[in-house]
C-alpha cells in the first residue's frame, strides 16, 4: 500500500524538479513500518511476514535447548518481518543518497579526439569574405572553403546550486525521512519481540497442558487398575470399572490433543526465529509469573509518548511533509546556480591552448501562479492529513494503554481465582478418593472430581498465559517492550 502511494506521488510530481519527487518517495518509504496482524489458527508468513524467517542452519539430531532470551535474540536476527523492515530502510537510504546529489556540486571529466572537416561557406566565410583576407595572405595563397583538422581535447565540468528554496527544504525533509525509517525499523523490532515472546509463552502453556494431562492420565490408570481389581474380587460392580475405563480413555484423548498442539506451537516458534522446523528443541524457561507494579494511565501514556517508535516515526513524517510543503512554496523564490568548465584543446598545425567558461545563472519565476498554487495546496492537504493521523495516534495510544492496563488487572485476578480453584479441586479429589477407597461412594463422584481438577488446571494454564500476554501488550503499548520485556514478565 505504501509503495503504491509512493509511486502515485512520484507520478504526480513527475513534472516538478527531481529533488521534490525524490523527497516525496523518501517520505512515503519512511512510512512503511511493521504491520501486526491477529494470529490465525495456522498463521503463515504469507499473511504476516513476522510469522516467517530466514532459516539460519539445517536441522541436527541433537536437541537444541532454548531460553526465552535466546529465542528473542534469534528472532531479531532471522525474522522475515524485521528483514523486510531493514531492507526498506536500506532502500530509503539509497533513495536519500540519490536525492542528496542535488545538494552537492557535480564534477565531471570528459575527453575526446577526432578528425573534423569544416565547410567555411556554411559557417559564413563565403568567397566575398575570403577576398577581404586575401591581402593578408602570401602571393598565390588562397583560402580553401573546405578545411580539415585533427582535434584532441579534455575538459573538467563543474556545476553547483548556490541557492534554491526547494533544494534546501528537501534536504531537511530527507533527514526527517531517514529518521522516520529508523523508527519504522525499531517498530518492527518491537513486533518481533512480541511475536516471539508470545509464541514461546504459548509453547510453555502447551507444555504445561501436556504435563497436566500426563499426570491425570497416570491417576486415571491407577484408578482403573484398582476398579478392575475390585471388580475381579467381586467388591464393586462392573459399572465402576466401565466408568474408570471411559475416564482413562478420555484422558488419553486429551493427552494426544495436547501433545499435538504443543508440537504445532513449537513449529510456529521455530519458523519465527529461523530454526529449521524439523529441529528438536527444548524450552528451558518455565512459565513466568510475577505481580506487576501498579501504574496509572497517565504514567504509562507519558512513557509511551516518549518511547513509542511509531509515534516518533509519524512525528518525523510530519517534519518531512512540512518540508515538501515548503519546497513547493519555495518555487516562487529565485534560484542561483554556478557552472563552468576548463579544458585543453590540441589542434593539428596550431598547437595546444586552454579554454574555459565560468557563468552564474539567476532564475526568477515570473508567473506560474496556477500551478504553484495547486502544488502548494496539494502539499498542504497532505500535511494536514499526516497531522490528523498524528492526532489520531495520540488517542489510539491512550486507548491501547488503558485497554492494556484493564487486561493486566483482569487477567491478574483470573490467575488468583484459577489458583484457588485448582487448590479446591485438588482437595475435593483427595477427599473423594478417600471416600471411594473407604467404600463410602462409588467412583462416579470421583470421575466428576477428576474432570473438575483437569478443567481447573487447564484454566490456570490459560489464565497465566493470558496474564503474561497482557503484560507484553502493556510493554508494547508503552514502547519499552524490547528493552524491558524481562521486567514485565518477571524473569
Amino acid at each position: 500500500m505504501a509503495v503504491n502511494r509512493a509511486h502515485n506521488l512520484v507520478l504526480q510530481l513527475a513534472g516538478e524538479p527531481a529533488v521534490i519527487a525524490a523527497l516525496a518517495l523518501i517520505v512515503c518509504l519512511a512510512g512503511v513500518g511493521a504491520t501486526a496482524g491477529a494470529q490465525a489458527p495456522n498463521p503463515t508468513s504469507a499473511a504476516n511476514p513476522f510469522f516467517g524467517s530466514v532459516s539460519a542452519q539445517p536441522a541436527s539430531d541433537e536437541i537444541l535447548k532454548l531460553s526465552l532470551d535466546e529465542a528473542v535474540s534469534l528472532g531479531l536476527k532471522n525474522n522475515l518481518g524485521l528483514k523486510e523492515a531493514e531492507n526498506n530502510e536500506k532502500t530509503l537510504q539509497g533513495e536519500k543518497n540519490e536525492a542528496i546529489q542535488a545538494f552537492l556540486p557535480s564534477l565531471t571529466l570528459t575527453g575526446d579526439t577526432g578528425v573534423y572537416q569544416h565547410n567555411l561557406a556554411a559557417l559564413g566565410f563565403g568567397p566575398d569574405t575570403a577576398k577581404k583576407f586575401s591581402s593578408l595572405l602570401p602571393p598565390g595563397a588562397t583560402i580553401a572553403e573546405i578545411t580539415r583538422d585533427d582535434l584532441t581535447q579534455g575538459q573538467i565540468h563543474f556545476n553547483q546550486t548556490l541557492f534554491s528554496g526547494p533544494v534546501l527544504a528537501a534536504f531537511q525533509g530527507a533527514r526527517a525521512g531517514e529518521r522516520a525509517a529508523h523508527f519504522a525499523r525499531m517498530t518492527a523490532r518491537g513486533e518481533v519481540v512480541q511475536q516471539v515472546a508470545s509464541a514461546y509463552l504459548h509453547a510453555i502453556a502447551a507444555a504445561s497442558e501436556v504435563d497436566n494431562a500426563k499426570a491425570l492420565e497416570s491417576a486415571d490408570q491407577v484408578q482403573f487398575s484398582q476398579a478392575h481389581a475390585s471388580h475381579e474380587a467381586g467388591v464393586v460392580a462392573n459399572l465402576d470399572e466401565l466408568r474408570a475405563r471411559v475416564q482413562l480413555q478420555a484422558q488419553q484423548q486429551t493427552l494426544i490433543a495436547a501433545e499435538n498442539a504443543q508440537e504445532k506451537y513449537l513449529i510456529l516458534l521455530k519458523r519465527e526465529i529461523g530454526i529449521d522446523p524439523g529441529q528438536k528443541i527444548a524450552l528451558t524457561d518455565p512459565a513466568p509469573y510475577s505481580e506487576l507494579a501498579t501504574q496509572t494511565p497517565e504514567e504509562v501514556r507519558a512513557v509511551a509518548y516518549k518511547n513509542r517508535q511509531d509515534y516518533q516515526n509519524l512525528q518525523n513524517q510530519v517534519v518531512a511533509y512540512k518540508a515538501i510543503h515548503l519546497a513547493y512554496r519555495s518555487q516562487r523564490l529565485p534560484s542561483l546556480k554556478f557552472s563552468g568548465y576548463y579544458g585543453v584543446s590540441d589542434v593539428s598545425g596550431v598547437g595546444t591552448h586552454g579554454n574555459f567558461i565560468a557563468q552564474g545563472t539567476l532564475s526568477v519565476p515570473l508567473f506560474r501562479e496556477g500551478k504553484l498554487r495547486g502544488d502548494t495546496e496539494s502539499a498542504a492537504a497532505q500535511l494536514a492529513a499526516v497531522n490528523a493521523q498524528l492526532d489520531d495516534l495520540k488517542g489510539h495510544i491512550d486507548q491501547q494503554v488503558r485497554s492494556a492496563l484493564l487486561d493486566v488487572d483482569a487477567t491478574s485476578k483470573l490467575v488468583e481465582v484459577s489458583r484457588s480453584n485448582v487448590e479446591l479441586a485438588t482437595r475435593a479429589l483427595s477427599d473423594e478418593t478417600d471416600r471411594v477407597n473407604a467404600g463410602v461412594d462409588d467412583n462416579l463422584p470421583l470421575v466428576t472430581a477428576q474432570a473438575t481438577l483437569a478443567s481447573a488446571q487447564s484454566n490456570l494454564v490459560e489464565s497465566l498465559y493470558q496474564y503474561n500476554l497482557s503484560k507484553l501488550a502493556l510493554a508494547r503499548a508503552s514502547g519499552v517492550l524490547e528493552q524491558q520485556y524481562r521486567v514485565y514478565l518477571g524473569r
